[in-house]
């Protein structure tokens, strides 16, 4: 951006978005905070080190007030529970393991800032992301950021051309640690503050208990079973349980199970790890990258922070579904599969099934993500 424009910048109280918005006024551009107050948690002092944590408001105005720019916060609760926190009960009572940060990133925070930039004069949005946005072809595309380890494409997957030719990221090029450091040479309020590791919305790390707390008479109760159907035990809830795991099944078999299938009829069934294999997922909500068509051979990863492999995305019938060159574990429904090229994001969809297209496959590799 060659001249000096009127530049939204999202405040989340953290490292990242301050250091964002602190590079782009040593810039000369004209730099509005906005935080979006999706979520309230008890100000008791137990809640700290993730976004949405009481004091991220108060942090993020110290911000903007020590980089002398105007800030201002928008009540968007209401629609963060609808378009995220209810679609994350529904999934778990559906016997899905959603992504809600995908879901809040395309329903809400992305589209809430573009709307506010209007109404502020804005031209462009700008955020504390790590991705990058490069011209290909003549168009704004999505790329991984330089940092992988804290790359968040993935996450960002959905953003079309015009949405990403009005964003900004400008941590798109450092490494968390130049990040930190620069934060700490600047003395910006919170340069030392910690990581946001677990969901906004889920208090200490409990998805089971949100969602009991919000699903009134939709619990689904069943049996844990395995695959002849003989019942290992009761259980209170599928929403209990996600493809893959291994702890807390509440069952001593004499070996390790984990779990291998979720049915919207109260069924769970148990397995050996081989039993979690798969070589095709079926996909919904496909978005993808302006100018990319199925079908296309690409990198796919099947849930943040996993290896990519190499993979085809076909369309038949209007349905879209995704085949891996090789075997992957917990291919799980209701998380989302991103497809790649290098570095560039060509898409992504949310996985609705997963099997196996041959009978008998060698299992591969176990990876660190898996």
């Amino acid at each position: 951006m060659k001249q000096p424009e009127r530049i939204l910048v999202a405040m989340s109280g953290g490292v990242d978005s301050s250091v964002a918005a602190a590079r782009l006024v040593a810039e000369g551009h004209d730099v509005v905070g906005v935080t979006l107050h999706l979520w309230d948690y008890p100000d008791d002092g137990q809640v700290k080190g993730r976004c949405c944590a009481p004091e991220d408001v108060h942090d993020a105005r110290r911000v903007c007030d020590a980089l002398g720019i105007p800030y201002f916060a928008f009540d968007r609760r209401e629609l963060f529970q609808r378009e995220v926190v209810q679609p994350f009960v529904d999934a778990y009572l559906e016997g899905e393991t959603p992504s809600p940060c995908v879901r809040c990133n395309r329903g809400v925070k992305v589209r809430e800032l573009m709307v506010l930039a209007d109404r502020l004069g804005a031209s462009h949005v700008a955020t504390g992301h790590y991705a990058r946005i490069v011209e290909h072809e003549g168009r704004a595309a999505l790329f991984r950021a330089r940092d992988l380890g804290k790359d968040q494409s993935y996450f960002l997957h959905m953003l079309d051309a015009a949405t990403l030719g009005r964003l900004m990221f400008p941590l798109g090029d450092a490494t968390k640690a130049e990040i930190r450091a620069e934060a700490e040479r600047l003395a910006l309020p919170g340069a030392g503050k910690g990581e946001s590791q677990e969901l906004c919305f889920v208090p200490r790390g409990r998805y089971d208990a949100l969602v009991s707390a919000r699903a009134g008479d939709r619990v689904t109760k069943g049996n844990l079973v395995d695959e002849d159907g003989r019942v290992f035990a009761a259980h209170d809830g599928i929403h209990r349980f996600t493809v893959g795991q291994r702890k807390n099944l509440g069952v001593a078999a004499g070996k390790r199970l984990y779990v291998v299938r979720v049915e919207r009829d109260g069924t769970v069934e148990l397995g050996a790890r081989e039993r979690l294999l798969a070589d095709t997922a079926t996909l919904s909500e496909v978005a993808l990258a302006s100018g990319v068509e199925a079908p296309l051979s690409c990198q796919a990863v099947v849930r943040y922070r996993g290896s990519p492999v190499a993979a085809k995305l076909l369309r038949r019938d209007g349905s879209f579904s995704l085949e891996f060159s090789e075997p992957l574990h917990a291919v799980v429904p209701g998380q989302v599969a991103v497809m790649y090229d290098g570095d560039r994001v060509l898409g992504g969809g949310t996985i609705r099934r997963s099997s196996l297209r041959r009978e008998a496959t060698p299992a591969p590799a176990v990876s660190a993500d898996a």
